[in-house]
């Protein structure tokens, strides 16, 4: 049986170093037979204009293909602290990854839950797995904790952080 909280909870371990750094709290890991093959977390979410192209999913996907060992991407399972935006989601698509699992929903970008019988051919052809809610709680919190922050201004009025910080305690 495959250890989804384990793997989350260390998705989760850098979506906290990234929210110890004001950073989007994103986290991310990349398995492969039992192994933790790549990470990543987000980034450059801090200043007057933050990036949008170094999603955490996106630096481990970058790492994915650094390796020198071919893997069989369907036999891999990406576990993310926050549901893959349409950009994260349609990478993971064309790499052929197998199993994506991520803890909190994104109510105002989130790919995951979106029809994949409406995509192209190229991102409707792929069988990839998805498992929502692993540690979600535990997520929720770190978002909380982000949109909270009075000095930090990414996406702050936003739909996704209106969303959260409206989600009820009992879930933490």
């Amino acid at each position: 049986m495959v250890d989804h909280v384990g793997y989350m909870q260390r998705a989760l371990d850098l979506a906290r170093k990234a929210l110890d750094q004001d950073e989007f709290p994103v986290g991310c890991v990349v398995v492969h037979e039992d192994a933790v093959i790549a990470h990543g977390a987000r980034k450059n979410t801090r200043g007057d204009t933050p990036s949008e192209l170094d999603h955490a999913e996106m630096i481990a996907l970058r790492r994915l293909e650094s390796l020198e060992a071919t893997v069989d991407r369907g036999r891999i399972t990406l576990y993310s602290t926050l549901e893959p935006c349409l950009m994260c989601y349609g990478a993971l698509l064309i790499s052929g990854i197998g199993t994506l699992v991520y803890a909190y929903e994104d109510a105002m970008g989130g790919g995951a839950a979106c029809d994949r019988t409406q995509l192209p051919t190229l991102y409707r052809d792929n069988p990839m797995d998805v498992v929502p809610g692993v540690c979600r709680a535990e997520s929720l919190a770190l978002f909380k904790a982000f949109f909270s922050r009075p000095h930090i201004q990414y996406w702050r009025d936003s739909l996704l952080a209106r969303y959260t910080l409206a989600q009820p305690d009992s879930y933490l």
